[in-house]
């Protein structure tokens, strides 16, 4: 990895929630980061005018094969330290069998065929002995998957995490670091009101991990305080 001066992050999916503050807090740190979003304007543009240069904003719509084909080329020549990609939409408390087919496909794609694509148009960014990372929830856990609900969004974040085993066994050689986050339950428009944790608490835990695990060999699933997650 680059020294800390030079360290440099694409975050894609940083609008709002979790990606919002992760590409804050790294930027904080002294990285340089660029991060992405569907919609010109909003927090992420505001962060990025303060910061002078140190946070750049690209716009994606991660679902888009032609738009991720566009920012490999615009960030053609670019090192990246870290690429972690964040992504995730859930569509409400339905049993498996009151799914509309549309729906499944949608969060299907959305949750985890986009995040392994994104991987790999933009992982020929990412510097030897740098790390590939992506926003999982212990919701896609299939040994703690011991309550009811939520049954569409604990499948798409378990079948994330099998993408993301058959990636890092794809590349096994390319001397990556592999990483799956678990960063909580927070309250974001995706965790709802009622969740224990503040962003502002949770990411900077999980920028600890990252940190501390860069250069790591094979691939983990670690919480925010660097804990296993149990597949």
């Amino acid at each position: 990895m680059s020294t800390t001066s030079h360290r440099q992050a694409l975050v894609l999916g940083a609008s709002r929630g979790l990606g919002l503050v992760l590409a804050h807090e790294l930027a904080r740190r002294g990285w340089r980061v660029i991060a992405t979003t569907r919609r010109d304007g909003g927090e992420l543009q505001a962060n990025a005018a303060a910061r002078n240069g140190q946070l750049t904003v690209e716009s994606l719509e991660m679902t888009s094969v032609e738009q991720l084909a566009a920012l490999r080329e615009r960030l053609e020549g670019r090192r990246i330290d870290l690429l972690f990609v964040n992504a995730a939409i859930d569509r409400g408390d339905l049993p498996i069998h009151d799914v509309p087919t549309d729906m499944f496909t949608e969060v299907m794609v959305t949750n985890a065929l986009s995040p392994l694509r994104a991987l790999e148009a933009l992982r020929g960014l990412v510097v030897p002995g740098g790390t590939v990372a992506v926003m999982s929830s212990e919701q896609g856990s299939i040994a703690r998957n011991t309550e009811d609900g939520y049954e569409l969004y604990k499948a798409s974040k378990a079948a994330l995490n099998q993408l993301m085993r058959s990636y890092a066994t794809r590349h096994a050689g390319d001397g990556h670091t592999k990483l799956l986050i678990d960063p909580g339950h927070n309250r974001t428009q995706l965790g709802g009101p009622d969740a224990p944790l503040a962003p502002q608490e949770s990411i900077p835990a999980v920028v600890d991990v990252l940190e501390a695990q860069a250069g790591a060999p094979g691939l983990q699933f670690l919480d925010r305080l660097g804990e296993t997650v149990p597949w």
